[in-house]
């Protein structure tokens, strides 16, 4: 006050505006000080020397990420291939995990390979001569397309695979240093005709497909067709990769894996359980035999060691309970269900787009848009309008048709979101198309 000339009030009011601004500090009965002023913020590292020392290879997880990433609250998601929680054995699965844990050993280290009774398991649901010795049970499906990749072919060596095919094979495959070429399909698959065309051209000796319920057509491979891509396949010298992600995911009858047709080693076989029973399940049993199955062992053990038994042993006790059985016969009547609505929604909101096929079951439809629509600004589109879609583009090794997009109905509540969702991609899509 006397240094300033200014009154009481002016100070008090001066005070409070440094301790509003935190440059003060008031302790009753003691006065008021000066704040400690924050360290200043340390310098970010610099992380640049970084790009040097990398090699130039490099792990794309784009593709794959958007598929396993969740939408905000409020976005309808038609995009993810993991079930709903509503139609998971979530009771089913905790009961087992619960027995498992109590199981002798539960936590201690497994046979390398997997415990034996889910190899006999998984030998059984492959049918044919599979036994339980040509099984190694795997973190998953993705796991084993990964081992299979790196094990079967040197890297920079090509891999035939369907076009379209599974986005995150693609993935796999690169990172393994191996080029994807494309064979085409028709409604019922891979045409075997062509398939010997790429094997004479490209020199490659291993195929990659999905010929039940193809991910992202919905094609079954008839019994027929199965039959020529071995005899097509061993003629060539070369391996067979068969995922079977969707064998537990239909809503009509669908032909035996190609590996129950097989005696001459071709074909290694992925069946996974993720899909019909939680993301989280990541259990899968991997199927091949001689120096290939060594080598995939092989494989598994440099990387992570084994499985971990406590879930091993929850599929064992899941898989042999009524439980299991119950899950499987009722989730294809909900596929059906969820398929046709999917279909019909579709029909009646957006006539201009085309479904390529209704399959017998599986997650999701594949729909070809009209050729003037820009695919990419239609998904961010949708996106903002509350519905997540796949991109057809990640779906291809090269360059796609055409635009497309893969539409699925498993990861929705019930049918209203599922309508919803379609309702909320025919307005982007109307827009979209205005604009243009």
């Amino acid at each position: 006050m006397r240094v300033h000339g200014v009154s009481p009030v002016t100070v008090s009011r001066a005070l409070g505006q440094l301790a509003a601004e935190g440059r003060v500090v008031t302790r009753p009965g003691s006065g008021t000080f000066v704040a400690h002023s924050p360290a200043p913020a340390a310098e970010a590292p610099d992380l640049s020397w970084q790009t040097v020392a990398l090699s130039e290879r490099v792990v794309d997880d784009t593709e794959v990420g958007c598929l396993l990433a969740q939408p905000p609250e409020g976005v309808v998601l038609l995009a993810s291939g993991y079930a709903h929680p509503s139609l998971r054995p979530a009771r089913a699965l905790a009961g087992a995990a619960s027995r498992a844990v109590h199981r002798p050993d539960a936590w201690s280290v497994p046979p390398l390979s997997g415990v034996p009774e889910l190899r006999r398991w998984f030998a059984g649901e492959a049918g044919g001569d599979v036994t339980a010795a040509d099984v190694l049970v795997t973190g998953g499906g993705q796991a084993a397309l990964a081992h299979a990749f790196r094990a079967l072919a040197a890297p920079g060596t090509p891999v035939l695979v369907e076009t379209p095919t599974y986005p995150g094979a693609l993935a796999a495959a690169r990172v393994a240093g191996l080029r994807a070429r494309a064979v085409p399909m028709d409604r019922d698959g891979v045409r075997p005709d062509l398939l010997a065309e790429a094997f004479a051209v490209t020199g490659s000796r291993l195929f990659y497909c999905q010929p039940t319920l193809h991910n992202p057509t919905g094609a079954v491979l008839p019994l027929e067709r199965r039959e020529q891509v071995l005899a097509v396949a061993r003629a060539a010298g070369a391996f067979v990769i068969e995922d079977d992600y969707a064998r537990y995911l239909t809503a009509g009858p669908v032909p035996p894996p190609m590996v129950s047709l097989d005696a001459h080693g071709t074909v290694v076989y992925v069946n996974s359980l993720s899909k019909i029973l939680a993301p989280s399940v990541r259990v899968a049993g991997l199927v091949a035999r001689g120096p290939a199955a060594r080598r995939l062992r092989a494989s598994q053990v440099v990387d992570s060691f084994f499985v971990a038994r406590p879930l091993q042993e929850t599929v064992v006790e899941l898989t042999g309970s009524p439980a299991w059985r119950r899950h499987v016969a009722g989730i294809g009547g909900e596929i059906a269900t969820r398929r046709d609505a999917l279909a019909a929604a579709l029909a009646a909101r957006l006539p201009e787009a085309e479904i390529h096929l209704v399959p017998p079951g599986g997650l999701h439809l594949w729909v070809r848009l009209p050729p003037e629509t820009d695919e990419a600004a239609l998904v961010e589109d949708a996106r903002r309008a509350g519905v997540v879609v796949s991109p057809g583009r990640i779906h291809y090794p090269a360059e796609p048709p055409g635009p497309r997009i893969r539409v699925t109905h498993i990861a929705a509540a019930h049918v209203a979101e599922l309508t919803e969702g379609v309702r909320r991609l025919a307005a982007a899509f109307h827009g979209h198309a205005d604009a243009v």
